[in-house]
Formats: structure tokens, C-alpha cells, sequence
């Protein structure tokens, strides 16, 4: 009882820390170098109060947004102006392009009688990315998605199925364009 009610104090604290102040702070390659590696250093911190599991080494860019039921790995980022709404696992080595969307539910869209704001959402669905990943600039990833080993996700890519180890995607849907490690054609 007691370590539940510390765990939730932790995380209101992260979570004014970092959506009042840290997440306004500069980049880490800032002009200033030195403010830019405080800057960095706050937002980890932040990330350490707020997140389920927060490795080492983490990149949590400025002006992002995330739920408290993210776990994130080690030496792995959560990119510039990236959007994560729900429960999400996050591996090692990951790095987060900006303007990223990880979307864990949707709208109910069933029942033609019923406008779909009043239909509801779905369950959150945890997205997966597995370790080594790169996920480009303004890609989606929709609910229940997994990313395998090595997965690179193109710019604006919209991954709405599960991606196989080391596959390279892209598109609307996206869909695997090769497999890291082949000769490109």
C-alpha cells in the first residue's frame, strides 16, 4: 500500500517536472553545448520518475509527450514533438525520429446508428519495438503493432501490421521494401 502510494507521488512529480518545465528545455545539440547535455540529463531524470522501466542512457527530446506506461530500454530515444498515448515497450538501442505517433487504441466505428464520438475506443493494444530499431520522421504506429529485431520504419511510414526482424518498411501502409543486410537492387 505504502510503495503503491510512492510510486504514484514519484510519478506526479516526474510528470510536473517534466510537462512544466523539463520538456521546454533545449535539444541536446543545442548551440550551447553544455546546456544541451543538462538539458538532456533532466528530461532521463524525468523519464526515471514518470515510466514503468527507464534504462540508461536514455534521449528523451524536448517537446514530446508520453504515458506513464511506457517502458523504454537503454541507449534508446523518444524523438522531437513524438506522441506515445499509451502502453508501450520500447528495446535497447532504439533511436526515434521526430514527430513520431505510437497510437495503443482506436475509435469503435461499428455502429452506423451511433455517431463514432459517442461509440467509444477500443482497449489499449501495447506496441512492441524491439531492440535496434530506427523509426523516421513522422512515421505511425498503430495499436497492437509489433517491430522486430532491427526494423527500420521509413519516414511516414504507417505500420498498421507487425514487422518482421530486420525488415526495412515504408509506405501507407507500410510494407516491407527489403531486409537489412541484402544488396540493394
Amino acid at each position: 500500500m505504502v510503495d503503491n502510494y510512492i510510486v504514484k507521488v514519484r510519478k506526479i512529480m516526474g510528470i510536473v517536472l517534466f510537462y512544466g518545465f523539463a520538456r521546454y528545455l533545449p535539444k541536446p545539440n543545442c548551440l550551447i553545448k553544455p546546456i544541451g547535455v543538462i538539458s538532456k540529463k533532466i528530461r532521463a531524470f524525468c523519464g526515471k520518475l514518470i515510466l514503468n522501466k527507464c534504462g540508461e542512457n536514455v534521449n528523451i527530446c524536448n517537446m514530446s509527450s508520453f504515458s506513464t506506461r511506457v517502458e523504454i530500454g537503454n541507449n534508446s530515444g523518444i524523438g522531437y514533438k513524438a506522441k506515445i498515448t499509451g502502453p508501450c515497450t520500447i528495446g535497447d538501442n532504439v533511436i526515434m525520429g521526430p514527430e513520431v505517433y505510437i497510437f495503443t487504441k482506436n475509435h469503435i466505428i461499428d455502429d452506423i446508428n451511433i455517431p463514432i464520438k459517442y461509440q467509444g475506443s477500443t482497449e489499449d493494444e501495447r506496441v512492441f519495438i524491439g531492440d535496434d530499431c530506427w523509426i523516421g520522421c513522422r512515421s505511425i504506429l498503430m495499436p497492437g503493432v509489433k517491430l522486430g529485431k532491427g526494423v527500420v520504419v521509413g519516414a511516414g511510414a504507417v505500420v498498421t501490421k507487425d514487422v518482421p526482424d530486420y525488415a526495412v518498411v515504408g509506405g501507407v501502409p507500410a510494407k516491407v521494401l527489403r531486409y537489412r543486410g541484402e544488396p540493394l537492387v
